[in-house]
């Protein structure tokens, strides 16, 4: 019925189904319909079938008829449930709209509720900056008054230098000062041999500072007084009474002012010129023999002896007969040298007598000088004296005369050349190591571990320190040829703005003088900003050690650090020391009294700086500014946002300014016809810098060249940038050599140059090249040097710009392609040295990283394998560097550890003598320590204390050495939380030095800090806290005793200076200068000649100014100081009364000098036992200073403290305690809930609320108080005699049963 089943074929019959007999066939289409089409298909067909059943069809159509009933049902149901289903949907799109037209309402509400909000903080923001500005203007004012008073630094400067150079006129007035009884001190006379004291006018020997503190002395005056002030030293307006928050000055504080005053006088030795010992050797024929015996048999042994210690030395000479041609090498050399020896007979030549003229003669105090005198044949017959010829006497009497000092050594032999010649070698010795290198003759090697000892656990590289300081003083040098004066006043400007300010940027192209700008502005800042520590770093040659950034970082942090007497607590761990400077900075800013600014010369040569310098995006502490100076071109995207100081091109009035120069000073005159050429050719940007023009110059006034002076420009016209000009001046020294091997030495090092890592000395230059005499190597040098090609940086040649290693690079080297040859040459070079033993701190540099280039792991890894070159690297402080030779070989940290291991064992093998045991011992330890910084405290123990076994066993049980191996293997106990063991090793290391040095040596002092560290992680603070105290007092007398951290050599010559200074007629600036004599004095602790002084400088300033004068008032008040200081308080109240009845009468009633005074007798009146006569005194104090500062200055808050102090020991505690709480909400506004400031004040409160009765008060004033102690952990061990030291203006009060409830 329907279904596909009822389709059959045309030829099939099918019968009826209401039983027929049957009828025709029906045809029924196959193709498949709908049922009511197919039941209507089957009426169209035409006319019925003659036969067929009615019945049939009919039943079908009923069928057909029911099943359409049923079909349009359910489309029904299906149209009606859609429809309902449109229905809701548009309801629901109806909601939908509604609910969005809410929300944007509620948008725009917020919308124009955040840009009201906008605006109120744009207005914020705008009140804010003007605030800031009123604050500037205001700090601008102040600076402007502090300016005023600088001014008698910057002159009486000048007035020094001018007399020093006339001192051999003086001669005579001094020799009177001396005859008066006035003992004239040379640090540098070399027989000397008492560094540690000083000589009074009365003769008698006194030590430095006792290491007492002067709590109510400040108007003494500090350097840093004596940088700033008008006056004389004691300064009343100084930093320290103005912008820092305690304005008494301990003798601690004095130290943090030398400190200030010696950024200018490095810790390195003085005495050589670039880390070289050149020995200026001056003979004539008569003694060529004993000259070059010497040279063959001895100085090897000098330049060994030094390269142990980390220096060059050289033996500088001119034959005779070819003198006459390297007369200005020869004045150069002289200038340059650090001990000259001149060698006669009989008669001189005219050179020779050039050369003593200019070396014993006109400068006789620069340096040692030695006179060997051959009175007798070389069979030992003795001469008469007559047989010296007229001018040789003649020159023996001047040079005679020019020591004055009696610094020259004279040796009288008349013996044998090699006895003439061992004689010289031993007095050199003695000069080298007593002199120049400051160590005892017998004990040289006991000197250097001293030395090594004092820096503590902190490894670091003096030549990479001294490479600092002489790339400092070359670009200061080098900056005088140009006025940076705009860009000085704008960088002062950029710095002075309100914080937070993001680092500054100095950019410019390459050879604008950026280095030159920054030398020039850090050499104003230290003079006019004293209080200002500067840390700074010059970078050199890309690849360079320079350009490391872990060893750049390291080196700021300990420089930061030793400004705070601190240096422990530095990690090793590259990684850590990137991550940590920023804390470090954080800490010690808020502890240094002024400003810190840290200064990187062209940044962008730094190393995947932008990776490695991330501190310098987050934000500075308020008193720290950054300067950065980078390529324009190579700028970093991130930092041109950054506020930025351009510097442009030369204008055609500084061109002509340096060339001109430049020729006068040559005795070269241009046309006007060339002078207009050069004017034209120097108007692009790229031919207009500082460093093309300079060099421009050099080339126009070059001597030796044989190139006419037209010919020179037409080539210079040529050049269109500065390599090109370097090429051109390539080929002109080229052409300026007379033969074919000069020009092929020439070449071949500067190629080797370029291609080493630092540089060349010039003492490897000659044994590279054997056939090359010295006297055509300075020659050669020297000419490279005038063209600005190359320099010398810590005694080694290098390049001294980028561009002219490009241009060496391009010139002879085909782009850079050939450095492998010249790598391999000089790989050659210092593997020759390590087989000999000879493992110095130039094998050490260079040849790693030689083989690293040359991609030779095998060789590398060998190399790190010799135990002495590793430890060399690690000791200097390379650390990361050695690291990254490992990670290059492919070993890890397991690996490396087991390679040393097996190392060391072999080596151990062949160790029989005693020296060689040492060694052994050394290298264990320093294994140990390496080991530790990596990470690998177990492995770390085994080497430690293999190399405590050897020390007890080869030397002693009670040896120095052995406190070192405990020292060592505690701290690895520590970093293992091991305290009980390392606490045990500290004491035994304390017992050691102790009896071996003293109890007041700097090595117990080590011991200490460690000790309270350890008390400090263990919660025994109380224990800790006389540990560092007890530190803190050693240290300082060491420095004071040894000059080790404070160069008080440098105090002696100032004092020196102003002696002559003083020869004259009365006067004002007389008075001053004898005041600030006697404060140089007083620093040396030679108190009777600063009396002395002082009194002359009284009652000069009595005659010449009046009895009623302020400047009388500060000689009494310095007076004051001293009587104070020697206990004598009696005097020093009287003193202090008349000074401050002279004030009273002279100043207005709010002066701050009149506060200072006021402050220095309540002080005294307190000390006395008066303290009702102290209490008015310390109010008026109070008072002045609030109308001075404002009511929330800290300095005020110091005041609150001191007089709440008072009232505490009167025992009138209601009136100490709101003292108290203003000076705490004070310090916490100004200075920060953390400052060691509020700590002391918030002890103080405790320790009234305990008297009070309140313990649960007192408990938690404690508790906050131990708080902010334990917050700088690090510091706990060395902390810094700075400004915020309570040892004087603030005092603490201190109760035996407080009780600890904090714990």
């Amino acid at each position: 019925m329907g279904t596909a089943s009822s389709l059959v074929s045309p030829s099939e019959v099918i019968e009826d189904a209401y039983g027929g007999e049957g009828g025709e066939a029906c045809e029924i289409p196959v193709e498949v319909k709908p049922k009511a089409r197919l039941l209507r298909s089957s009426f169209r067909r035409g006319p019925r079938v003659i036969g067929a059943s009615f019945k049939s069809t009919g039943s079908v159509e009923l069928e057909y008829a029911a099943e359409y009933e049923r079909l349009r049902k359910d489309y029904e149901i299906f149209r009606v449930s859609k429809n309902n289903e449109i229905a809701s949907m548009q309801k629901k799109e109806a909601k939908l709209d509604e609910e969005n037209k809410r929300l944007r309402a509620e948008l725009q509400a917020l919308q124009k509720t955040y840009q009201k909000i906008l605006r109120e903080k744009e207005s914020a923001l705008e009140a804010k900056y003007q605030a800031m500005e009123r604050a500037a203007t205001f700090e601008h004012d102040r600076d402007k008054v502090k300016r005023q008073f600088k001014i008698f630094r910057e002159t009486k400067e000048k007035e020094i230098q001018d007399l020093l150079r006339a001192k051999r006129d003086l001669e005579s007035k001094l020799q009177q000062l001396q005859a008066q009884g006035i003992q004239i001190y040379d640090p540098a006379d070399s027989d000397s041999d008492d560094n540690g004291t000083t000589v009074t006018t009365a003769g008698t020997q006194c030590e430095y500072w006792s290491g007492g503190v002067l709590g109510s002395e400040p108007s003494m005056g500090s350097m840093m007084q004596l940088q700033q002030t008008h006056r004389g030293p004691e300064f009343a307006h100084s930093l320290i009474d103005v912008e820092g928050p305690f304005a008494n000055v301990s003798r601690d504080d004095w130290d943090a002012a030398v400190a200030s005053l010696l950024q200018v006088s490095p810790h390195v030795s003085q005495a050589l010129w670039s880390n070289t010992i050149r020995c200026y050797l001056i003979y004539t024929q008569e003694t060529r023999a004993e000259m070059q015996t010497f040279i063959q048999t001895h100085s090897l042994r000098l330049q060994r002896f030094c390269e142990g210690l980390g220096h060059f030395y050289l033996n500088v000479s001119f034959p005779e007969e070819k003198a006459a041609l390297y007369a200005a090498e020869r004045r150069q050399e002289i200038e340059r040298s650090s001990v000259c020896v001149l060698l006669l007979k009989s008669s001189v030549s005219s050179c020779v007598v050039e050369d003593v003229e200019e070396a014993f003669v006109k400068t006789p105090d620069s340096r040692p000088l030695l006179l060997y005198l051959r009175t007798g044949d070389r069979k030992g017959e003795k001469e008469e004296v007559s047989t010296l010829t007229p001018s040789t006497r003649d020159l023996l009497e001047r040079v005679n005369k020019a020591d004055k000092s009696a610094k020259l050594k004279v040796v009288d032999y008349a013996g044998s050349v090699e006895g003439g010649a061992a004689l010289i070698f031993t007095q050199l010795e003695r000069i080298i190591k007593q002199e120049l290198l400051g160590l005892e003759l017998e004990e040289s090697g006991a000197m250097e571990e001293r030395e090594e000892e004092d820096s503590g656990d902190v490894l670091w590289d003096l030549h990479d320190e001294q490479e600092q300081i002489e790339a400092f003083q070359q670009a200061c040098s080098a900056a005088s040829r140009f006025s940076f004066q705009k860009y000085v006043e704008q960088l002062n400007d950029m710095v002075a703005a309100p914080p937070p300010t993001p680092p500054l940027l100095v950019s410019g192209a390459p050879g604008s003088g950026k280095s030159l700008l920054l030398a020039k502005w850090i050499e104003l800042q230290q003079k006019h900003s004293p209080n200002t520590l500067i840390l700074y770093h010059f970078t050199g040659h890309p690849l360079s050690t320079s350009t490391d950034p872990v060893l750049i970082i390291k080196r700021l942090t300990v420089k930061l650090l030793q400004h705070f007497w601190s240096i422990s607590g530095l990690s090793m761990d590259p990684s850590k020391i990137l991550e940590e400077f920023p804390r470090w900075l954080e800490r010690l800013s808020a502890r240094h009294h002024g400003n810190i600014i840290i200064i990187i010369d062209s940044i962008d040569q730094i190393q995947n700086a932008e990776q490695h310098m991330k501190w310098l995006i987050d934000p500075l502490p308020a008193n720290v500014r950054v300067l950065v100076s980078v390529n324009v071109e190579t700028c970093p995207q991130a930092w041109r946002l950054w506020p930025t100081l351009h510097l442009d091109p030369l204008n055609p009035r500084e061109v002509k300014s340096v060339i001109s120069t430049e020729c006068v000073n040559s005795d070269i005159k241009l046309t006007k016809d060339q002078e207009k050429k050069l004017e034209r050719h120097c108007r692009s940007a790229a031919t207009c810098n500082a460093l093309y023009i300079t060099l421009l110059a050099r080339l126009i006034t070059q001597s030796r060249s044989s190139w006419t002076l037209e010919r020179t420009l037409q080539q210079c016209a040529l050049c269109q940038d500065t390599i090109s000009l370097y090429r051109l001046g390539l080929k002109v020294a080229l052409d300026s050599l007379s033969t074919d091997q000069e020009k092929h030495i020439m070449k071949e090092l500067l190629c080797l140059v370029c291609s080493s890592h630092n540089g060349i000395s010039e003492s490897e230059a000659l044994e590279l090249f054997p056939d090359l005499s010295f006297p055509a190597l300075t020659s050669l040098l020297h000419n490279l040097e005038r063209l600005l090609i190359i320099t010398y940086t810590c005694g080694l040649i290098r390049f001294q710009h980028p561009q002219a290693c490009e241009a060496v690079n391009q010139e002879f080297l085909d782009g850079g392609k050939c450095h492998g040859s010249y790598r391999e040459k000089i790989i050659r070079f210092f593997s020759e040295q390590l087989k000999q033993d000879r493992v110095t701190w130039r094998v050490a540099d260079e040849l790693p990283w030689l083989l690293q280039q040359q991609e030779d792991q095998s060789k590398l890894q060998m190399s790190l394998l010799n135990l002495f070159v590793s430890q060399n690297l690690y000791k200097r402080g390379h650390f990361s560097e050695l690291l990254t030779y490992w990670q290059f070989v492919g070993k890890d940290k397991c690996s490396m550890a087991t390679e040393y291991f097996d190392s060391l064992k072999e080596f151990e093998k062949t160790c029989e003598s005693e020296q060689s045991m040492s060694r052994l011992a050394n290298l264990y330890e320093t294994l140990g320590c390496f080991l530790k910084d990596l990470g690998l405290l177990s492995q770390a123990v085994a080497p430690l204390q293999r190399s405590l076994e050897i020390r007890e066993t080869a030397l002693d049980p009670d040896h120095p050495s052995v406190a070192q191996s405990l020292h060592q293997l505690a701290g690895v106990y520590v970093h293992w939380r091991k305290f009980g063991n390392a606490e045990q090793l500290y004491k035994q290391a304390m017992e050691i030095c102790e009896n071996a040095y003293g109890p007041e040596h700097s090595t117990v002092a080590r011991e200490l800090d460690s000790l309270s560290l350890l008390y400090q992680k263990q919660n025994k603070y109380e224990q800790a806290e006389k540990l560092r105290k007890r530190s803190v007092k050693i240290r300082q007398k060491t420095a004071r005793q040894k000059g080790h951290m404070y160069d008080f050599a440098l105090l002696k010559r100032r004092a020196l200076q102003l002696e002559e200074l003083t020869l004259g007629k009365d006067s004002a600036d007389c008075a001053k200068t004898l005041n600030e004599l006697g404060v140089l004095y007083y620093l040396q602790n030679n108190l009777d000649a600063a009396k002395m002084f002082l009194t002359r400088s009284l009652e000069m300033r009595q005659r010449v100014l009046g009895p009623d004068h302020t400047d009388c008032a500060q000689s009494l008040n310095n007076l004051a100081a001293l009587h104070s200081e020697r206990k004598e308080y009696e005097s020093a109240e009287e003193l202090y009364e008349r000074a401050l009845d002279i004030r009273k009468r002279a100043l207005a009633p709010d002066h701050p000098s009149l506060a200072y005074t006021l402050k220095h007798l309540a002080m005294l009146y307190k000390r006395r036992g008066k303290l009702e006569k102290a209490v008015p005194l310390y109010e008026l104090a109070l008072e002045i200073r609030e109308k001075s500062f404002g009511p929330k200055h800290p300095s005020v808050a110091t005041a609150l403290v001191n007089l709440a102090v008072l009232y505490c020991q009167l025992k009138q505690h209601s009136d100490a305690l709101p003292l108290y709480e203003r000076a705490l909400k004070v310090y916490e506004d100004s200075l920060g809930r953390l400052h060691p400031r509020v700590g002391e004040t918030l002890k103080n409160l405790a320790v009234l609320s305990y008297e009070e009765g309140d313990f649960e008060k007192a408990a938690e004033l404690y508790k906050r108080a131990m708080e902010i102690k334990e917050a700088e952990p690090s510091l706990v061990c060395g902390k810094a005699p700075s400004h915020h030291s309570s040892s004087g203006d603030t005092f603490s009060l201190r109760s035996p049963a407080l009780p600890h409830a904090s714990r």
